[in-house]
């Protein structure tokens, strides 16, 4: 497992979430903070990435690719804004 910080998965989020994803604030739900995906802590493996909150560790984002599809999910994120 590689760790990177959140601006790793600009490419992969910019189809879902829009030009730059790294901008977009993102609220935890496991400690009410708020900060852009770019702060997040990002584990990547051959099965995919995960976003960790960078203040208790939650998993805020996750991405999975079967080649074909692209699956996202923000299971710790309680609020999210663009713009």
């Amino acid at each position: 497992m590689t760790l990177f910080d959140g601006n790793a998965l600009a490419g992969e989020l910019a189809d879902v979430l829009g030009a730059d994803p790294t901008t977009a604030r993102l609220r935890c739900t496991g400690c009410g903070s708020l900060g852009s995906l770019g702060e997040t802590r990002v584990y990547r493996t051959a099965m995919g990435s995960v976003a960790r909150c960078h203040g208790c560790d939650t998993v805020l984002v996750t991405v999975v690719s079967d080649g074909v599809r692209r699956r996202v999910g923000l299971p710790g994120v309680r609020a999210a804004s663009i713009g």
